[in-house]
Parts: C-alpha cells; sequence; structure tokens
C-alpha cells in the first residue's frame, strides 16, 4: 500500500539502504535467525507488555526513531507519528532532519514522550541554539547520533536524483500523473524544508558533507553531557569498546544500531553485537538497539537479548505512507499484538521476565 500511495524516489528514500543494501539484509536476517525456546504450563492468560525505558514505563519496549523529512512520506508528517506514540504510550524521536519544529511537535501532542535527535554541526554555535531550543520546548531526552562522520552512498536516492525539497524535474512531472494525490497535497501544503535549519536546497549527501562534523571525538560528547542536563543517548554504537566509553563518559543509554543499513553497509549485525555490549556495559547504562526490527517477535529476542527497548524507523513510515496518522497507529498496534502473542507464546507473563534463555542466536 505505501508504494502505491508514493512517488517511486519517497518510497525508495524510506525503503533503501547504502551502497549494495547488504547490511539491512544482514540486520534483518539476524532477527529472522533468532531461536526461540518456550516454557510451557505457564498461566499466560494476562501479559504485561510494558517496560521501563530511560525512567518510565512505556506500553511496549519500542520508541519510534528519528526520521528525517517526514513530511515527505505524507503532508501530516512528524505531527502524525507524535500523536500516535503518544496514544500508544511510547517515546518519540524528533530528527534534527525533520520538517516539524521540535515547537510545534511538542505543542501537537502534549502528552507524548518527546526525545530530539540531535547531529552535532561543523558549527557549534548552530547546535547550541539548537540544543537551547530542544530544551526550552521541555524534551525529555537528547539522543545524540555519532555515525555519520560523513553521508553513506544510497544509491537509489542517487538515480532517483532526490532533493530536499523535491525539484520539478521532467521524471517528477511524469511521477505526479502517477500519483497525483500526494502531489496534490505537497503543492498545497506548507513547503516541505528542514526546521531546525534553513536556507539549504540540495541533495542529502550534499547536506551531510556541509553540516556534519567529521572530526567528532569522545571531547565532544563531554561538551555535549555539560550543557544537556536531562537524559543522553548515543546512537549509532557498534563496538564494545564503543558502549564502554560512553557509559564512563556519562550516556544514559546507548543505542546498537547500524543506522538502518543506511551508512556504511556490511557492517555486523546489531542484533549480534546486542548481547556483548549489554554485558560489557554492565547496567551502568541503558542498552537500546535498532536495524532490522521488523515485528513484535523481534521486540521480544531484543528484549530477551539484553535491550532495554528496540527502535523502528521504516516500519511506522510504511504506515505514515500508507494512511497518515492512522497508519502509524496501526503499525504500532500490529507490533503490539505480535509482542503480546509472542510473550504467551514463550510462557513469560511480562516483559521483565524475558532473558537471554528464551532465544539464542546461531
Amino acid at each position: 500500500m505505501a508504494r502505491r500511495r508514493v512517488p517511486r524516489s519517497v518510497f525508495d528514500y524510506v525503503d533503501g539502504a547504502a551502497e549494495q543494501e547488504i547490511g539491512i539484509r544482514r540486520a534483518q536476517a539476524a532477527f529472522d535467525d533468532a531461536q526461540f525456546r518456550p516454557r510451557v504450563l505457564k498461566d499466560v492468560s494476562r501479559v504485561d507488555t510494558s517496560a521501563d525505558i530511560l525512567g518510565a514505563r512505556a506500553a511496549l519496549p519500542l520508541v519510534l526513531a528519528p526520521t528525517g523529512f517526514t513530511r515527505m512520506m505524507h503532508h501530516a508528517g512528524e505531527v502524525a507519528v507524535a500523536r500516535a506514540a503518544a496514544r500508544a504510550d511510547i517515546p518519540y524521536t524528533l530528527s534534527t532532519m525533520g520538517t516539524t519544529g521540535p515547537e510545534e511537535v511538542r505543542a501537537c501532542a502534549p502528552e507524548a514522550r518527546h526525545w530530539f535527535q540531535l547531529y552535532l554541526w561543523r558549527e557549534r554555535a548552530a547546535s547550541e541554539a539548537l540544543i537551547e531550543r530542544v530544551d526550552a520546548a521541555g524534551y525529555e531526552a537528547l539522543m545524540l547520533t555519532v555515525d555519520t562522520p560523513v553521508s553513506g552512498a544510497r544509491m537509489r536516492d542517487v538515480r532517483n536524483g532526490l532533493t530536499i525539497p523535491p525539484t520539478l524535474t521532467l521524471r517528477t512531472l511524469a511521477g505526479m500523473a502517477a500519483r497525483p494525490a500526494w502531489w496534490w497535497n505537497a503543492l498545497t501544503t506548507e513547503p516541505l524544508k528542514f526546521a531546525a535549519m534553513t536556507g539549504f536546497d540540495g541533495t542529502v549527501e550534499e547536506l551531510v558533507g556541509r553540516m556534519f562534523d567529521p572530526a567528532l571525538s569522545p571531547a565532544d560528547f563531554a561538551w555535549l553531557r555539560a550543557r544537556w542536563p536531562r537524559t543522553l543517548v548515543v546512537k549509532g554504537i557498534q563496538t564494545v569498546e564503543g558502549a564502554r566509553i560512553l557509559a564512563a563518559l556519562g550516556a544514559d543509554a546507548v543505542v546498537v544500531s547500524s543506522h538502518g543499513g543506511r551508512q556504511l553497509d556490511r557492517t555486523v549485525p546489531p542484533l549480534h553485537l546486542l548481547p556483548r555490549i549489554a554485558a560489557a556495559v554492565d547496567g551502568a547504562c541503558q542498552v537500546l538497539i535498532d536495524s532490522g526490527v521488523r515485528s513484535g517477535a523481534d521486540l521480544a529476542a531484543a528484549r530477551a537479548l539484553g535491550a532495554s527497548a528496540a527502535m523502528i524507523g521504516r516500519p511506522y513510515l510504511y504506515g505514515l505512507m500508507a494512511g497518515g496518522e492512522q497508519g502509524v497507529e496501526r503499525a504500532i498496534d500490529v507490533l503490539g499484538t505480535e509482542y503480546t502473542r509472542t510473550l504467551q507464546l514463550l510462557g513469560v507473563k511480562n516483559t521483565d521476565e524475558l532473558a537471554p534463555e528464551h532465544v539464542s542466536l546461531p
């Protein structure tokens, strides 16, 4: 359904990954290869799916991950996602590359758990100004992404000539005939632009090359830790050593992540790294995971192997493209139903009972 509702370049932006897209296939396959070990003769007539995520209970061990250009997928964009997350009682992470400002998203879904994802820019003054905006808007957590020193080579975007905002070329004009509803919404609603920055027109790769800092180091994390007064999460951890360093520097959580396979291709599947990283930090900070999570069974596997929660991006964006806010809500509902059923079939009464004994990796 999502593929039929939006132009090809938009769907490919969501669905695609870096270079040959090997990494994301491996990440998904790792979850597929997880083997459950159910316990029987357990009373699972009622199960509690809630989980502690960074000091507060959520209805599921699930966080909606940050995604850029969300209003490109549907004109309601980040506001629709935040509202669906609020109803589901799970956190939502707004991206630096979002197309709705942090103040507006917060105001449109005041009851939600709001997190904000941050890229540290070359111009530290610009980063500091954005941090102050997010702080003033009352965001609960800041999530620093550290795996983008340069842009990954997303070949589908290159082939499609994707720019932000979309430019009117012969190809896009032809696409209007195929997806008239999407184009009507795009042309009659607020122009697509970055809410956290202004004055940029060009490709995603050009933007990353101009803004992001390839010299990021532990000292930059310390700089951020001193300026952000609340929960600080670091996303993009792919080694045990990296997790240990950040836990020691004061990270409240790390996200084991390959950026959905959208940066470096051929990476180790995050699920394979998860048990070692969880053991290495040993409770010094929480551990989350993303990249490859597609079902409620995947949530259960991640939780059993040491994650406090898993993050999803593509699954809710498919829902957004297919049906706007209701599509996002439906995607979360499906994951919740699958997760509940998986707990019951594993013989587990609540999320906190999930443990390595319930799942193994080949």
